[in-house]
């Protein structure tokens, strides 16, 4: 199975952790990828503030190993994050918890599971071993079963925990845990009511099936559908990312396309935004044009903006969340442990780009 760029930057954000600092041609040999592909990920990561670059050379942030250095090393809070990874969604909420925990005098301490539930314990075990007096917990759980067979261990945790964009089911005993989240139903439904508002009728959803968002964004889906009145014209199509599993992707696009051309569709709503950037082009390419044949509003926002027709996209408060969960957690630290629990969901925004193009007359 083909690596994906995400994946490919986290194990070399993991090698770089590792050794505090590497040259772009020990990375592109232990990447097993070209030096051209290693500085092009370098650049990436760089510019979002994920690793320091110069000379060669990359190494990793003095701020994300120690934050409140004017008050000295060590004399604040010690606070441990757990994230399923380092880039993509999650870049920006491991940005806020930084921001958050460097105006709070503490230092934050992270560590990657890369979407491996079974070794979340672990490596919370680790943070802890390294003095966090607090957590910050995204476990990587990717399927509907997985809260239920990696999750029970973060109850018994021995200090203050916030879950970060995870909803345990209702009377868990996770449920009993502070957590901060995006409310993905309220995305799909401000993007659902933007496409009806342009004249369409119901829009198809194309969504992946392998993290809590795209099953938040697949339930929110129904929800939405009730909301408006609405009937689903079809089944959603499920989407997969088209570097690990082209034939699928096809297969996809193709039901996509036959929706539209079939008059089932005129809009769509599709999860990830990098998966409808590559969707929009497969597209143009079999005839389909957006927005001029298919409205279209991707969910994440992360590279929507980039795509040659900008794409209206749902944007998750990603930074907001880190943010305010570090904030809680320092709060509950001061509080101790009679305060009540504290659930605070952060609702998306829709911006609004070209890909949905003008009311329909």
């Amino acid at each position: 199975m083909r690596e994906t760029a995400a994946e490919r930057h986290d194990r070399l954000l993991g090698l770089v952790r590792e050794r505090g600092s590497a040259r772009v041609s020990d990375l592109a040999s232990q990447l097993g990828v070209s030096p051209v592909t290693v500085r092009r990920d370098v650049e990436d990561l760089a510019g979002r503030g994920l690793l320091d670059r110069v000379h060669g050379s990359v190494s990793w942030p003095q701020d994300h190993a120690a934050t409140g250095a004017a008050s000295g090393a060590g004399s604040g809070l010690v606070l441990g994050m757990l994230a399923p990874s380092a880039t993509y969604y999650f870049a920006e909420v491991i940005r806020g918890a930084h921001e958050a925990a460097a105006r709070a005098g503490a230092r934050l301490i992270l560590r990657i599971s890369d979407y491996r539930p079974e070794e979340d314990h672990a490596r919370t075990e680790g943070l802890l071993s390294a003095g966090a007096e607090g957590l910050l917990i995204a476990p990587g759980w990717q399927h509907p079963g997985d809260p239920a067979a990696f999750g029970d261990w973060i109850a018994s945790l021995p200090v203050p925990t916030v879950l970060l964009e995870r909803r345990p089911a209702a009377g868990s005993r996770l449920d009993g845990l502070d957590r901060v989240c995006s409310d993905h139903a309220h995305g799909v439904l401000l993007a659902m009511r933007h496409l009806v508002e342009l004249g369409h009728g119901a829009p198809l959803l194309m969504a992946r099936a392998d993290s809590p968002t795209a099953i938040a964004v697949r339930s929110g889906y129904t929800e939405a559908l009730a909301v408006l009145g609405l009937r689903a014209p079809q089944d959603v199509i499920d989407s997969v990312p088209a570097e690990l599993a082209p034939d699928a992707f096809e297969e996809a696009v193709q039901a996509l396309r036959e929706a539209v051309v079939s008059g089932v569709a005129t809009a769509a709503l599709i999860h990830n935004d990098v998966d409808a950037i590559q969707v929009v082009q497969r597209l143009a390419e079999v005839g389909v044009r957006v927005p001029d044949d298919l409205a279209l509003i991707a969910y994440d926002d992360e590279v929507a903006a980039l795509a040659d027709t900008p794409l209206t996209a749902v944007a998750p408060p990603k930074r907001d969340v880190g943010r305010h969960a570090t904030d809680l957690l320092v709060e509950r630290l001061g509080e101790g442990a009679g305060a009540p629990r504290r659930h605070l969901t952060l609702l998306p925004q829709l911006r609004v780009r070209d890909s949905c193009g003008s009311p329909l007359p």
